[in-house]
């Protein structure tokens, strides 16, 4: 069954939140070296329950109330993201942000829930370009 394996802040200013977090919890971040500006969030040792995380800049402007990009984002890990894909559809819901790779890691989509709520599904592949 799909656990969740990563989540995401949207940040209007991603050093004040990478500050923020880390005073507050002590959290670790490092640039990822990928093609858009994104911080890798260490959470807590690997041996240690709970997940680590991302963080980058919220898109379409300032927050918003409500929306979705002012929350964590939670990514849940899948075996068959084409198959996860179609299912949103069957289940009366929709995909927000296309199937996209994320070199050397996998392939990710962003889906909407019955609420509203925006939630990531990947798909592992080190191939993924």
């Amino acid at each position: 069954m799909p656990r969740p394996i990563h989540f995401q802040i949207h940040a209007g200013d991603p050093q004040r939140a990478i500050k923020f977090y880390t005073d507050l919890f002590g959290w670790t971040f490092s640039k990822w070296n990928g093609p858009q500006d994104y911080w890798l969030i260490k959470t807590g040792e690997s041996n240690t329950p709970g997940i680590d995380g991302g963080l980058l800049q919220r898109r379409g402007g300032g927050p918003a109330p409500m929306q979705a990009t002012n929350a964590s984002v939670c990514t849940m890990d899948v075996a068959d993201l084409d198959a996860a894909m179609r299912k949103v559809g069957d289940l009366g819901t929709k995909i927000v942000v296309p199937k996209m790779a994320i070199p050397a890691i996998g392939w990710l989509t962003y889906a909407e829930d019955t609420e509203g709520n925006i939630f990531g599904m990947m798909q592992a592949d080190a191939h993924a370009k």
